[in-house]
């Protein structure tokens, strides 16, 4: 292998056009949903296609003569964190009309993470969000929810569902629900399905600007004495104890 894959590799990671998949899920799942894959690379592609035939039939055959063989001191090379099943890809982020996906009529919730801190935690409140069929997650802030090492977290499930950064939260004809642990109990029975749920970082909560904003607020009920939850664990409840109610 050329020096020159490595760096391609090490080029998209700071490409905002592409998408940095490690390990076999986060491209079984980039495969599912429809991902242009640029390139992919494995130390054993006949695992690789192994692993396909048994934990994603839907895919077997997808892999077929797609996947270049490297060793696995290259895969080190290429990537921080070697995954364990040897395989990196290289992907197109799908592009994301924001005023389209809040124009939206499905009934599914926005998720919009205020300023997040942690890229596994974005990434594993992405992976929430598709499981729990969301219609996107937003971000605000300075960090890309596509860094690699949310894509890490995600494992691959930002292709499920529109991930996007937004510099401030557009308007739109969705109520705007915060959750706040000043808010009042979470009462979902009465929530529109079509709402925007509102994060805040685990230490500061949501900005002022974002709860004047807000057409509601709510809270998650807790144990006395415990001051907040992981930011991926408070997404989870609300998306849940929602998709529970149905």
């Amino acid at each position: 292998m050329s020096d020159a894959l490595v760096q391609r590799f090490r080029a998209a990671r700071r490409d905002r056009g592409l998408a940095v998949l490690e390990g076999f899920h986060a491209l079984k799942h980039a495969l599912r949903f429809g991902a242009e894959i640029v390139e992919a690379v494995a130390s054993d592609p006949k695992e690789l296609e192994r692993l396909a035939a048994e934990l994603a039939p839907d895919l077997e055959g997808s892999l077929t003569g797609r996947v270049e063989q490297v060793s696995a001191g290259e895969i080190e090379r290429m990537v921080p964190h070697a995954p364990r099943t040897g395989a990196v890809a290289i992907a197109r982020r799908p592009p994301v009309d924001v005023a389209a996906v809040l124009a939206g009529g499905r009934a599914a919730p926005v998720v919009l993470l205020e300023d997040p801190r942690t890229m596994g935690n974005m990434g594993a409140c992405v992976r929430v969000a598709a499981a729990a069929d969301a219609a996107a997650v937003l971000t605000t802030g300075s960090n890309d929810p596509w860094h690699p090492e949310a894509l890490r977290g995600a494992a691959g499930l930002h292709f499920a569902l529109p991930v996007a950064a937004v510099e401030v939260l557009p308007s739109a004809d969705r109520p705007l629900v915060a959750i706040d642990p000043d808010g009042e109990d979470a009462d979902l029975r009465g929530l529109s399905p079509r709402s925007i749920l509102a994060f805040g970082t685990e230490r500061y909560g949501l900005s002022e600007e974002l709860l004047d904003r807000a057409d509601a607020r709510l809270a998650i009920p807790m144990r006395t004495g415990v001051s907040s939850l992981n930011l991926a664990t408070a997404v989870a409840a609300v998306l849940f104890a929602r998709r529970l109610l149905r």
